[in-house]
């Protein structure tokens, strides 16, 4: 059974940090590339930052050198350093694992990002 669980959400002031943690399970994590997603109320989902099985990563323009995405194969988990947050960050964050062979896409049970003061 395919398990991936978030952790590190909150509530932050603006201009704080958070690093938000997605432990997966049930699949070949190395062999997998990894998306961080975000769905604000009343909003479509939408796609935040890629890692790739090798490293390669790509952001969204709305969080580009103020969030960096992270894996460590090891661990079976991906990470979202979220810094310079500000209140238009706030939604559920959701991970996901795209399994390419045969292809799959699975996703965690998100996790509530709240910004404000």
């Amino acid at each position: 059974q395919v398990q991936l669980v978030e952790s590190g959400g909150g509530l932050v002031q603006p201009g704080g940090s958070l690093r938000l943690s997605c432990a997966v399970s049930g699949i070949i994590f190395w062999t997998s590339d990894m998306e961080w997603y975000r769905q604000a109320p009343g909003k479509q989902r939408d796609l935040v930052a890629t890692i790739t099985r090798a490293y390669s990563t790509n952001y969204a323009d709305s969080v580009k050198g103020r969030f960096t995405i992270s894996r460590d194969n090891a661990k079976n988990t991906m990470y979202l350093q979220m810094d310079s947050l500000k209140p238009e960050d706030t939604a559920v964050y959701f991970c996901s694992a795209l399994k390419l062979m045969p292809p799959a896409r699975y996703w965690g049970q998100g996790t509530q990002v709240t910004v404000s003061s």
